[in-house]
């Protein structure tokens, strides 16, 4: 890269959408990189030229939005014409957008995530609580431990537990019964449903919250990994009442232990909408042609995740998982 190299975007590929954008939306500052490809000289035979723009994560004084900003100087830069803050950025040259984002890591840390509540099987209110019980300080005789993430919790009257079960991972073939309510779940593993929720009364429960001026909710009951029907009726009923945001654990991350399938699925209670106004914010700094393009987002295990798909949970350490793996091929 050369910082006297001032190559423009070829007037064949104008429009072509050949300019790839990189951006890793940090606390204190953000950085930009465009790479799109150039004519090569007798000074420098390269065809691809890169463009560096380092900005202030937070300058409201000149521009709203940090990676719009950069994005909007690397056109510039590109393409040799201004492209105006107050109107919306030209997408027919972009080809990619890739971004790593500390909104979710800031929210968490700083507990500005969204008011939420949390949905679970009756007598386990205080689930998250109590935890697991791992202690990795025992000796510590002043430990502070973090608040929860909800807001409020709603006790849902049922129950199911898992037939016949032992330590085999290859548990015996067992007839399903309906008249003793026994289904085999997801897992394989045979499930009884000792008591269906009474539905009326889960959504007298849910039309409380929702009057109480909570949006997001996380639902989280007993075995939902293997046997999911509770908690997709009662997801159903929440987005009948208009909550806009409804995390099913059974969904997100189906898994056997409940205490952490509990935290995750509050913890993306908690950061997606956040995320998704902030997504939606970006998108509308772009002109029509935003949904052809490429839009990814790093997520905490670096990885790349398309737009529609970034989630909170999956965004808390999309920022530092960004710069890891910068660092692993850089250096």
């Amino acid at each position: 890269m050369d910082s006297a190299d001032s190559r423009l975007l070829p007037s064949s590929c104008n429009g072509k959408h050949r300019v790839r954008i990189s951006v890793d939306r940090g606390g204190t500052f953000t950085d930009c990189i465009g790479v799109f490809p150039v004519e090569p000289t007798a000074a420098d035979p390269s065809e691809e030229r890169i463009v560096v723009v380092k900005l202030l994560s937070e300058d409201p004084a000149h521009y709203p939005d940090a990676p719009r900003e950069g994005i909007r100087r690397i056109l510039e830069l590109a393409t040799g014409r201004l492209h105006p803050r107050d109107a919306p950025l030209d997408t027919s040259n972009i080809e990619s957008i890739r971004m790593g984002t500390t909104v979710a890591t800031n929210a968490l840390l700083e507990r500005k995530g969204e008011p939420c509540a949390l949905v679970v099987t009756q007598g386990f209110h205080d689930l998250l609580k109590i935890g697991n019980q791992a202690r990795p300080r025992i000796f510590d005789l002043a430990i502070a431990k973090p608040e929860v993430l909800y807001q409020r919790v709603v006790q849902v009257d049922e129950r199911v537990t898992l037939v016949g079960y032992a330590m085999d991972p290859r548990p015996a073939p067992r007839e399903s019964h309906d008249g003793d309510n026994i289904v085999v779940g997801r897992s394989g593993e045979h499930v009884r449903v000792l008591k269906t929720p009474d539905w009326a009364a889960v959504r007298q429960q849910l039309q409380q919250v929702f009057e109480s001026g909570i949006r997001s909710v996380a639902i989280c009951l007993m075995h939902a990994y293997t046997f999911a029907e509770h908690e997709e009726k009662i997801g159903q009923i929440a987005n009948e009442i208009g909550f806009t945001h409804v995390t099913l654990s059974s969904r997100l991350s189906p898994m056997v232990k409940i205490v952490p399938r509990a935290h995750s699925a509050t913890a993306d209670a908690y950061l997606t909408p956040g995320i998704r106004r902030y997504v939606d914010g970006f998108a509308k700094e772009f002109d029509a042609g935003f949904s052809d393009i490429r839009v990814d987002f790093m997520q905490s295990d670096g990885g790349l995740a398309p737009v529609e798909h970034f989630s909170g949970l999956r965004a808390i350490l999309s920022g530092p998982a960004a710069g890891v793996v910068g660092y692993s091929v850089t250096s």
